[in-house]
């Protein structure tokens, strides 16, 4: 099974979960959407008319980058960042999710430094992401907070293909 199999599965699984979740707590939880937040790519998917549909993005694809960039006048996500990355390089950010819960110190986080175009930087014994936002404003982000700018482009497919507002979901984080 290829890797796409093994994410659609995985997010089959969130959403069929989430799916029996709902139908426990009715009366609390709305519609559910699934979320896979993969290193390379993510993707989401709702459980609709008896299966799972997995959400096709801005641009048609049913997973998208993981990656996120800023230009003096932007945030870009997904598709967008990762298609202006070999002109913005330094400023665009992917495979955060190898950092989350590391410490900056770790033997494979000072590796992975040498291997990305964006800075990495210690703040507080933790390798946070130091990029030049609008204006050429320097920000620091947590691997997190990147995280989170992903998982809210996510949320917003669901939403524009549903044509609602989403409340619920599960996130799903798999790791090798």
């Amino acid at each position: 099974m290829g890797r796409s199999g093994i994410v659609l599965a995985i997010v089959l699984i969130g959403c069929v979960f989430a799916t029996s979740v709902a139908k426990k707590r009715s009366n609390k939880l709305e519609t559910v959407i699934g979320i896979d937040l993969g290193t390379r790519y993510s993707c989401v998917g709702v459980y609709k008319n008896d299966h799972v549909e997995i959400i096709a993005n801005d641009q048609g694809n049913r997973i998208t980058p993981s990656w996120v960039a800023f230009t003096d006048s932007e945030r870009l996500i997904g598709e967008a960042a990762k298609n202006q990355a070999a002109v913005n390089a330094e400023r665009t950010v992917f495979d955060v999710k190898r950092l989350i819960g590391r410490k900056f110190e770790y033997e494979e986080v000072q590796r992975y430094m040498k291997l990305v175009p964006y800075k990495i930087v210690n703040q507080d014994g933790k390798p946070y992401i130091q990029v030049k936002i609008k204006d050429g404003e320097t920000k620091v982000f947590s691997p997190e907070e990147i995280s989170a700018m992903i998982l809210t482009k996510m949320k917003e497919t669901a939403e524009a293909f549903l044509g609602k507002k989403v409340k619920d979901a599960v996130v799903i984080v798999p790791s090798k």
